[in-house]
């Protein structure tokens, strides 16, 4: 594959930091100070105008631009991981391309189970499936870090269920991006860092490491649009080094493995724009574009593989062994626009937004053994597109019954259409070159590391849905207020599905309120789940089978049992309270999420020509050899879960007589994740039947992520000198292993992050700072687990396995 992509990026990094700061220099005012006004107001969870986040009737987090920028990671991802306990953002190693598209997860939930919205309309997945051992096996879920966080200007996380009032993936929650609104102001920011850490590993590796060298570049600047409109451009660079904690290889006497982040470069544009119309109407509209090239290691190959890394007898092509290296070029577009006013009585809100994402994925520094010693080392592996077109109609309208307040009554309409694509890779990445065998050994063939998809992986799918709503909220009576809504969806794939949700507010005093909600939600399947294929060859009696994962309507998924899928089904429960006293605040809210029918990745079924008649192995290839096929795994519905657990947020901010200003929050996470039940092979299609999910997905689902993570942060604000200390502690997270006896307990962890801040000048702030100052990590795997020494860390760590992040940063504002 091609890489002129960085030298287009710096030109292009190049002309828009021109453009901002020549727009800046002509335009140097302050922004708004109406800013610190509507940090506080809320637009997600409630279609009430002018409600803040601590009257809201579900619980609301907001986290600002200035709360992102609070640490070393340029990461949108990592940014809010840091705030809200509630949500988990690993960090996962040869995971093929979850190590650049990495999913986040809230409430322990999938990560496909939170609606991600920007500006309040419905933002577009990945076409990633994550298939191998991470958080998120089997989903598709949002790239939140295909979205510049300089673009943003703040984030609302509502933790409840809302399908009801959004529609699909709701389950978890909601998390609404709210993007820069200015017409004059910008700024620029220069982030450098890397990590700097002492790593001891189990076969002898004993490192003080200086890796993960991360240069992002960021600006944006308001223009003026018309005589009252406004335009934001948001521009983001950031080139990231990869990481390596993989420890020395015993046998060979020196590292091989590339555990760690994968090498990354990616640039992001964003433009948001406002503008008032004629009769009170005003149009609005956002473009977003990311490009993002990035490679990962896959598993070394040894010097005496003899099937991969063969001797052809003039010779190995890699006499030193080699390291697959897995490309994954991806491309992100999305573009939105809309009109917003009012017909009689009735707000109208009418939008159009398309999102688009492409991920194409390609293997360097390897080969495909049966194309010989002179065959390729580098090889385009195919391609992943998903895109989504969606149109929203919402109105609302205020009704005077007669109650204490008026009732909000809001209605809608949303329709969407999506579309999935595979793309195969070239020949040689996938096929059977023309050397069968070296030195007495069947080669293996397909480009090693990553195989390319076959033309037999292509699909072309796309559905439509629509969905209406209705939405109803008031106070009663004094102190009371109650909100219901219902939603009805209609999907041309596997029909429709109504959800409902009641909500209650009583205000006890203006400082004390108790708050709850009951809620019954959907997650429609995704089209990648119901028709990602991706299959290997393999000869039996030099006869052509596949083996891999396929649609559960395919010929082959229908034969071991599959069904088309069917939506998630949910019932949310939540009871909390919210506290206040002048500067300070208190929320705490306990919930409960019954979650039936999840979709999963099912365990891979394997058929053996030279099993005895009558066992599962023979039965399986039986079956599926008609097809073409001799081993198969699939999605399917069936495995039901409980969770429960508390949100609790505590902030208090002090003010002193000379200015000074103290912040502190306390805020933390408990969770509790139960397997209720799991699916197994139906009756009648083999003679034993056999569990389709089991126990080691069952131990990730219950504990791979943290069962309790608990964050304090202060931040300090003097005149010209600032400061910020965040604590963060997370619960023992279980890897694991194939059997019991490899599990391994990752260990309680305290993670520091540092920070401090001089003021130069009124437009000039200078930063350094470490995240993980302490340097901690997680416990290593046992040595049974990695032998090699290339896999020291498991994926499931809730902090990484990285170590100490050490950063400067420069912010100019003008």
């Amino acid at each position: 594959m091609t890489r002129p992509f960085a030298y287009r990026s710096s030109l292009f990094l190049a002309s828009s930091a021109a453009v901002l700061l020549l727009a800046g220099a002509a335009s140097a005012q302050e922004t708004s100070s109406q800013s610190t006004v509507i940090d506080d107001v809320v637009v997600t969870g409630t279609r009430v105008a002018n409600r803040s986040r601590l009257d809201t009737i579900a619980p609301v987090d907001v986290v600002t631009a200035e709360t992102l920028e609070q640490r070393g990671s340029t990461e949108l991802a990592t940014q809010l991981a840091a705030s809200v306990p509630a949500l988990n953002f690993p960090r996962p190693s040869a995971t093929d391309g979850t190590d650049s598209i990495r999913p986040a997860t809230l409430r322990g939930q999938g990560p496909d189970q939170t609606l991600v919205l920007v500006n309040g309309v419905r933002r577009h997945q990945t076409a990633l499936v994550n298939l191998n051992g991470s958080v998120g096996r089997g989903s598709s879920a949002v790239d939140l870090n295909a979205i510049p966080s300089s673009a943003v200007e703040r984030i609302e996380v509502l933790r409840d269920g809302a399908a009801a009032q959004y529609g699909s993936d709701a389950i978890a929650g909601v998390l609404n991006l709210r993007l820069r609104e200015a017409r004059e102001g910008g700024g620029a920011t220069v982030t450098y860092g890397q990590y700097v850490t002492d790593y001891t590993g189990f076969h002898g590796r004993k490192d003080n490491i200086r890796d993960g060298d991360t240069l992002t570049v960021s600006g944006w600047q308001g223009f003026t649009l018309g005589d009252e409109g406004f335009l934001t451009a948001s521009v983001e660079y950031r080139d990231r080094d990869r990481t390596n904690r993989s420890d020395v290889n015993p046998t060979l006497g020196r590292i091989t493995g590339g555990q760690g982040d994968a090498q990354a470069e990616d640039l992001s544009v964003y433009l948001n724009a406002g503008a008032p119309l004629a009769a009170g109407w005003e149009a609005y509209g956002w473009a977003g574009y990311q490009k993002r090239d990035a490679s990962a290691a896959a598993f070394y190959r040894t010097p005496t593989d003899a099937t991969q890394n063969p001797d052809y007898g003039s010779g190995r092509k890699y006499p030193d062994g080699y390291l697959p290296e897995i490309l994954t070029d991806t491309t992100d577009w999305t573009a939105a626009g809309g009109v917003r006013g009012s017909l009689g009585e009735w707000g109208i809100d009418i939008n159009l937004g398309y999102g688009s994402n492409k991920i194409e994925f390609g293997a360097e520094n390897t080969m495909n053994p049966t194309y010989g010693i002179d065959g390729p080392t580098e090889f385009y592996a195919g391609s992943l597109q998903y895109d989504q077109l969606v149109f929203g109609v919402d109105a609302s309208r205020e009704y005077d019954l007669g109650l204490h307040g008026p009732l909000n009554v809001a209605v809608g309409l949303e329709a969407r259409r999506e579309n999935y694509q595979i793309g195969a890779g070239e020949e040689a990445s996938y096929a059977r070159g023309p050397v069968l065998s070296a030195g007495g050994s069947t080669l293996a063939f397909g480009s090693r590391g990553f195989t390319g998809f076959t033309p037999s992986n292509e699909v072309d799918e796309d559905r439509s849905n629509v969905g209406v709503y209705l939405d109803l909220e008031g106070e009663v009576i004094d102190g009371l207020t109650l909100s219901g809504a219902v939603r009805y969806e209609n999907y041309s794939d596997f029909g429709d599905n109504v959800s409902g949700k009641i909500a209650a507010r009583y205000d006890f005093t203006p400082g004390f309120a108790i708050r709850g909600a009951v809620s019954t939600g959907f997650r429609a399947p995704s089209l990648q789940q119901q028709y990602y294929t991706q299959t290997s060859i393999l000869y039996i009696n030099n006869v052509a089978y596949e083996t891999g994962t396929y649609p559960s309507i395919s010929e082959v998924g229908l034969a071991l049992g599959g069904t088309p899928l069917d939506a998630e089904t949910s019932v949310n429960y939540s009871l909390g309270f919210v506290a206040r006293n002048g500067p300070f605040e208190l929320t705490a809210d306990a919930y409960r999420i019954d979650i039936k029918d999840r979709i999963i990745l099912s365990e891979t079924l394997t058929g053996s020509a030279t099993a005895a008649v009558g066992t599962n192995a023979r039965t399986i290839f039986d079956l599926l050899a008609p097809y073409g096929a001799s081993a198969a795994r699939f999605f399917i519905n069936g495995v039901d879960t409980e969770t429960t657990g508390l949100d609790v947020v505590a902030r208090y901010r002090a003010e002193t007589a000379a200015g000074h200003r103290l912040d502190f929050t306390l805020a933390g996470n408990v969770n509790d994740f139960k397997v209720t039940k799991t699916p197994a092979t139906e009756s009648g299609v083999l003679p034993t039947p056999t569990s389709l999910f089991g126990r080691q997905a069952v131990a990730r689902f219950e504990e791979g992520s943290p069962p309790w993570k608990v964050v304090f942060q202060t931040d300090w604000q003097a005149e010209r000198l600032g400061g910020t200390v965040r604590l963060t502690s997370y619960g023992d997270v279980l890897a694991a292993g194939a059997s019991e006896a490899t599990d391994l307990q990752l260990g309680d962890a305290l993670v520091a992050d540092v920070e401090a801040r001089y003021r130069i000048s009124d437009n000039v702030i200078v930063s350094v700072g470490a995240d993980n100052v302490l340097d901690q990590y997680p416990r290593q795997s046992l040595t049974a687990n990695n032998t090699t020494g290339a896999f020291p860390f498991s994926n499931f760590s809730p902090y990484g396995f990285n170590g100490r992040f050490v950063y400067g940063r420069i912010a100019v504002k003008w």
